[in-house]
């Protein structure tokens, strides 16, 4: 009796080890994450011929610093203008790149108290969204616009589940199907679909709709949504989590096919991406990063 006594807190500090892996393991979604990668093995040549397929991305150019800004966040191609544009908070700025990372020019925002993210929606129309105010507001930008004054453009606040800086931290916009995806950032994360909004034709009534998948949701074996891209060829959407360094692609169904990691050594990685903030993809296929303070990054197939 008393050498069983003796054994006993060995098994007691082993069943502490392990509750404690299981309780990390599912707080990093780490048991989905390991069972996507043997679907991702079983069904890889399927899905690579249907998808962009991000295994097959390299890094080509890592880490370049873009200028002297700070706090970049959320990232969007305009295929109008063949460059990038994203939104930076302190200060309120959006910022337009070159397919390179070289700064273009900024624009100074006014009336804008957090914003997170920048879409391109139409020919010199963007949606930017506000994260604290879970505020969406639509603007113009062209060559000659240098301040962009949110009390001058079309608004909208939904208020959905508001959590203080955990609100909206992504946009992406499926242009065939008018829907505008919003990413609530975490505590949970979701994704919202909202129809109606930004209103293109003045000349019908407003009709807003917004949609969630609560299963699509479940499927993010992700600790945040950092950004969101629409693939128009695929009609896919990526999704970007910093806290995960990680890249998911997921199908029309809103299932997750193909991942791309932001670790080093991973995709020809250097280093690992300290801290991605936005996701982008051009109509050549090839895909951008941003990560604070002001990283950028491009990965191409070979």
């Amino acid at each position: 009796m008393r050498r069983l006594l003796a054994i006993n807190p060995w098994f007691y500090l082993l069943g502490f080890l392990l509750l404690a892996v299981g309780v990390i393991a599912q707080q990093y979604r780490l048991f989905e994450r390991a069972w996507f990668v043997v679907e991702e093995w079983q069904h890889g040549e399927q899905w690579r011929e249907r998808s962009l397929w991000l295994g097959d991305y390299r890094a080509v150019i890592e880490a370049k610093p873009i200028g002297e800004i700070s706090d970049v966040s959320a990232l969007t191609f305009d295929p109008d203008r063949n460059s990038l544009f994203s939104v930076t908070n302190k200060p309120a700025k959006v910022i337009e790149m070159s397919l390179q990372g070289d700064l273009l020019r900024t624009i100074d925002l006014q009336g804008f108290g957090d914003p997170e993210a920048i879409e391109y929606v139409a020919s010199g129309t963007y949606v930017i969204a506000d994260e604290r105010e879970q505020r969406l507001v639509k603007v113009r930008i062209d060559d000659a616009t240098r301040v962009l004054d949110s009390a001058d453009f079309q608004q909208l606040s939904l208020g959905i589940g508001r959590n203080g800086n955990k609100g909206f931290e992504g946009l992406a916009y499926d242009a065939a199907n008018q829907r505008l995806l919003v990413a609530k950032e975490r505590d949970p994360v979701r994704i919202f679909e909202v129809l109606g909004f930004p209103h293109v034709d003045d000349s019908k009534p407003l009709a807003l709709q917004v949609n969630t998948d609560p299963k699509r949701d479940a499927r993010l074996f992700v600790r945040d949504l950092s950004s969101l891209d629409f693939d128009a060829a695929t009609g896919h959407m990526l999704a970007l989590s910093d806290e995960s360094r990680l890249v998911i692609e997921l199908n029309a169904e809103g299932k997750p096919v193909s991942t791309l990691s932001l670790l080093r050594g991973q995709h020809g990685l250097e280093r690992s991406v300290p801290q991605a903030e936005g996701v982008a993809t051009d109509d050549a296929g090839n895909l951008y990063l941003i990560s604070e303070p002001n990283l950028f990054y491009v990965f191409r197939k070979p």
